[in-house]
C-alpha cells in the first residue's frame, strides 16, 4: 500500500531530520546521508531512530541508480 501524498510532504528522517526518498516498489524510505532505510508496512512508515537499517554499499548504489523514479519527502514541512 502506498503512502498517502499528504503524509510524504511532512515526513522527515528521526535522526537527522533531513529528507527522505520514498521507494515505493521497495516499501522503504531511505535516508542516502546516513545510508538508512526504513520500512513501510502497510502504508505505515515506521520512523523510529532504532527501527532503521543501515544498508551496505551494494543496496546504497542500486537505490540511487533508481533515485529518479523515488518521492522525496519533506516538501510540505516547515523549515
Amino acid at each position: 500500500m502506498a503512502l498517502d501524498t499528504l503524509l510524504i510532504g511532512i515526513l522527515a528522517c528521526p535522526i537527522d531530520k533531513g529528507t527522505l526518498l520514498y521507494f515505493e516498489d521497495d516499501d522503504i524510505l531511505y535516508n542516502p546521508r546516513t545510508k538508512t532505510a526504513y520500512d513501510v508496512n502497510d502504508g505505515i512508515p515506521v520512523l523510529l531512530p532504532d527501527a532503521g537499517r543501515v544498508v551496505d554499499a551494494k543496496e546504497d548504489k542500486r537505490l540511487m541508480a533508481k533515485k529518479a523514479s523515488a518521492v522525496e519527502t519533506g516538501a510540505n514541512s516547515p523549515r
